[in-house]
C-alpha cells in the first residue's frame, strides 16, 4: 500500500476535472466547488449537479463519448482529475493518461495518488480523517466521535491564541517563553471556563498569564 502524508491544500484557482456526471460525480463536486474551480464532463448529468451549474458554482461540458484525445485534452490545465463514470475500464483510462500527464488522481473506485479524506470544520480548525480509502464507514465513524470532542469552544480558542499570539509578539521579546505562555492558556480550565460565559471573559483570564 502507497504511505500517505496529510496535507491541507489551498485549492483557489486550481482546476478539478470530473468525470462522470451521476451520483459521485455530483459528490465530489459539492466537495470542491466551494475551493475550487470546478469542471464536470459527461453524456449526461444529475438534477444537483445542473442546479450547481445554474449558481456558478461549475462548469459542466456535455460530450458524446470519452475518446483518449479528448480526455488528454481536457487535462491541460487540471490540478486534481476524478474519474467518476460508471464505466470502471474508461476510469482506468482516463487515471493512466492523468498521470502519464503528471496529473493528481483521486480514485472513487480505487486508491489513487490522493484520498479525499472524511472532514470536520470548526472556523479555522480543520481536520481531516482517514483510513486509506480502507473503510470510509470506519472514517465516518472516528468523525462524529470526534465531533463530539471539538466543541465550539475550540473555535474560541484558536481565535485567542492568534490574538494572544500577536499581542505577546510585541510584548514578550523571547520566543520560549511567548511559546510557554500559549500552552499555559491552553491548559488553563479557567479561560474554557470563561467561553461559556463570553469570549472576552476567557481573553481576560488568558491576559493574566503575560506577566
Amino acid at each position: 500500500m502507497s504511505d500517505f502524508l496529510p496535507l491541507m491544500l489551498d485549492l483557489k484557482e486550481k482546476e478539478i476535472i470530473i468525470f462522470g456526471g451521476g451520483e459521485v460525480g455530483e459528490r465530489k463536486a459539492s466537495l470542491f466547488c466551494e475551493l475550487a474551480l470546478v469542471t464536470v464532463i459527461s453524456k449526461e448529468f444529475t438534477s444537483g449537479l445542473n442546479g450547481f451549474y445554474e449558481m456558478g458554482k461549475i462548469k459542466l461540458i456535455k460530450v458524446k463519448d470519452i475518446t483518449g484525445k479528448d480526455i488528454s485534452s481536457y487535462l491541460k490545465k487540471a490540478f486534481i482529475v476524478i474519474p467518476a463514470t460508471n464505466d470502471a475500464m474508461l476510469n482506468e483510462r482516463i487515471a493512466k493518461i492523468a498521470r502519464d500527464e503528471g496529473k493528481f488522481v483521486n480514485r472513487v473506485d480505487d486508491i489513487g495518488d490522493i484520498i479525499i479524506p472524511s472532514v470536520i470544520r470548526r472556523g479555522d480548525i480543520v481536520i481531516g480523517i482517514s483510513t486509506a480509502g480502507q473503510s470510509p464507514a470506519l472514517s465516518k465513524y472516528i468523525r462524529q466521535k470526534v465531533e463530539e470532542v471539538i466543541t465550539p469552544e475550540f473555535t474560541q480558542m484558536s481565535k485567542l491564541q492568534n490574538e494572544i499570539r500577536e499581542r505577546l509578539k510585541t510584548e514578550v521579546d523571547e520566543q520560549k517563553k511567548r511559546k510557554e505562555i500559549l500552552w499555559n492558556i491552553i491548559n488553563d480550565n479557567d479561560v474554557w471556563k470563561g467561553f461559556e460565559e463570553s469570549y472576552e471573559k476567557a481573553y481576560i483570564i488568558a491576559s493574566k498569564h503575560i506577566r
